[in-house]
């Protein structure tokens, strides 16, 4: 595989095209994820205003990425899933309900974080 495709700073570019191409089909087809996105963007601004040292506003900004990646990868598997057809197979259901599954937790793990550093 080496030799091929863009290097360096064309590689970055490339790269960076994608990625917000992949955000946007996201916020376009993704109504969780434009949920989220706008959860994150009102809570982003209170995490650097409550947050009383550099780690908790780190931390309470984190929590909120990491529910927008885990709702990515779980889309992810979705679409996977779904390009393989719409019949019902166990292993499919299992996918996406795990897919889910680790979503909720995203979101559980905001509420303690934020439940820890504001309330204690």
């Amino acid at each position: 595989m080496s030799g091929q495709g863009p290097k360096g700073i064309d590689r970055i570019i490339k790269a960076t095209r994608f990625s917000l191409s992949g955000l946007k089909l996201a916020f376009n087809n993704e109504a969780a994820f434009r949920q989220e996105l706008i959860l994150a963007m009102i809570l982003f601004p209170m995490g650097l205003y409550f947050g009383e040292t550099g780690l908790e506003k780190a931390l309470l900004i984190l929590v909120l990425f990491i529910v927008l990646i885990v709702e990515l990868l779980n889309t992810c598997v979705e679409a996977a899933i779904d390009r393989f057809g719409g019949e019902k197979h166990e292993l499919s259901r299992y996918a996406k309900d795990a897919g889910s599954a680790a979503v909720f937790l995203s979101l559980i793990n905001v509420l303690v974080i934020w439940g820890i550093i504001l309330l204690l």
